[in-house]
């Protein structure tokens, strides 16, 4: 189960910094208000996690996912450049994670 709570905090890693785009500088007051909504869910759930699950691993897939998953967005829907490069480095990115979860002990 606190695996599950640290994979929804990093989709809401996601939206946090999509949305902390979105505000333009705090400018706008939707992605604003959906920014700290996203932040708050995604830190809480973390935090719970962390009860349980060693702060390493779990911090690092917290952040991949936010990472990884905060460039594809930016390539799919923003129009942010997409390269072979960029691609080839979100997959060692997930790598890394998935590698740093099955070196981390069992809970």
């Amino acid at each position: 189960m606190a695996w599950l709570l640290v994979v929804v905090a990093g989709f809401l890693e996601t939206g946090f910094a999509v949305c902390l785009k979105l505000s333009h500088g705090f400018t706008r007051l939707w992605p604003t208000i959906a920014f700290a909504a996203f932040a708050l869910g995604s830190f809480g759930l973390l935090t719970l996690a962390l009860r349980k699950l060693d702060v390493g691993p779990a911090y690092a897939v917290w952040t991949g996912i936010g990472a990884a998953g905060t460039a594809i967005y930016g390539m799919v829907f923003l129009g942010d450049v997409v390269s072979t490069l960029k691609i080839v480095s979100i997959t060692l990115v997930i790598a890394g994670v998935i590698g740093l979860q099955l070196s981390g002990s069992a809970h």
